[in-house]
């Protein structure tokens, strides 16, 4: 009797996943470099929320919205101010991990907003979940 070798089932590749993350992450580094480089730019602020409102669409889930809008609420309540103090350390450095926390607040806000939006549609909708 021949023996029978199983082959492992083949993972499908979630693209819409895989695009989220690629698209959030290019967000963080766009964030990053652009609150060191360039703070205020109209430009980068506009890429910012289009990003992240593919990332509302893309990642967040309406199990994972509470948890996510939680952490933009505190993201972008401290997204202005707090860090101001460092500036004593190094001329500067608070002002720029402001700027940085500024924009990443700024990519995050459309995406709290869509990922409210889909949460309350949840509870609307009978059996909404996603």
């Amino acid at each position: 009797m021949a023996q029978q070798t199983k082959e492992a089932p083949k993972k499908e590749i979630n693209w819409r996943g895989l695009i989220g993350f690629l698209v959030f992450l290019g967000g963080i580094v766009l964030a990053v470099i652009g609150g060191l480089v360039a703070p205020g730019e109209g430009t980068i602020i506009l890429i910012l929320v289009l990003l992240g409102i593919a990332i509302g669409f893309l990642n967040i889930t309406a199990k994972e919205a509470i948890p996510m809008m939680i952490a933009a609420i505190a993201l972008i309540t401290v997204g202005r101010t707090g860090f101001e103090a460092l500036n004593d350390i190094s001329a500067g450095f608070g002002d720029s991990i402001n700027d940085v926390l500024a924009y990443f607040s700024q990519l995050m806000a459309p995406a709290a907003v869509i990922s409210a939006a889909r949460a309350l549609l949840s509870f609307a909708l009978p059996g909404g979940d996603d």
